[in-house]
């Protein structure tokens, strides 16, 4: 088996850019032209690999890349060029609230969401109870999640992926909006998991964080893989380049 839990391979991703865009085949015979689009390249020609057990980071400021790279990873997106190859069942938490139904409860919701994660209803039964004790949600896991704040989605979500022990887990900036006890316990998480052979895939703006959590990162620049190596080591050149730039 390979030591790579991931081996992301000249991964390109394009966007059309509508300049002019005709709203109706009226409109069209109207003016007389066609819509004027442009590719835009949002990843362009990336490669790394994460390695097995690793908590691996994405990097870089706004628009560089990193969430069309991740939707790519989760396997939301497909890149027009290049290849991602996943080691493994993988599990993502992408945005608050991703795979819950608004209308259901908690409970039907942590079902609901195991099974989409390939987990059988005795499974989740079998891991109910932790899912919910780690979440802290307790007492509203039978109210709608409509009704939850932000946080709580958060925290429900992101205990039903950690307990379906998926081999790699991709995890976006979501846990920003959990308070500092629940990311403690995520990241003490994340190294029970890791320790276990299990391989994090985590998109932060948190450089702190990157340097506590992370082994190895990847920084994205306008689309181009800039760096990749140790958190320390990348995280400083990112830095770097962030106060060269006045930001």
């Amino acid at each position: 088996m390979s030591d790579s839990a991931v081996i992301v391979d000249r991964v390109s991703k394009k966007f059309r850019m509508y300049k002019e865009r005709n709203q109706s085949l009226k409109a069209a015979i109207m003016r007389g032209k066609k819509s004027i689009a442009e590719d835009f390249w949002a990843v362009q020609d990336v490669s790394f690999e994460v390695p097995r057990g690793a908590t691996f980071g994405l990097i870089g400021r706004n628009g560089s890349g990193k969430s069309t790279l991740l939707k790519c990873l989760a396997r939301i997106l497909h890149p027009d060029r290049g290849s991602i190859t996943m080691n493994g069942k993988a599990a993502s938490l992408l945005e608050v609230g991703s795979g819950f139904h608004p209308e259901l409860s908690g409970r039907e919701n942590v079902f609901l969401n195991g099974s989409i994660l390939g987990l059988s209803k005795k499974e989740v039964a079998s891991r109910f109870d932790e899912i919910v004790e780690f979440s802290g949600v307790g007492k509203f896991i039978d109210q709608p999640v409509k009704n939850y704040s932000s946080g709580m989605y958060v925290r429900l979500g992101f205990s039903v992926a950690i307990h379906v022990q998926p081999d790699i887990l991709v995890v976006d900036e979501v846990l920003a909006v959990g308070d500092g006890a629940f990311k403690k316990k995520s990241q003490n998480k994340f190294v029970e998991f890791t320790k276990s052979g299990r391989t994090v895939i985590l998109v932060t703006h948190s450089l702190a964080q990157v340097r506590e959590m992370c082994n190895q990162v990847a920084w994205l620049d306008q689309g181009r893989l800039a760096a990749v190596g140790d958190a320390d080591e990348v995280t400083q050149k990112y830095q770097a380049h962030l106060d060269a730039a006045g930001s």
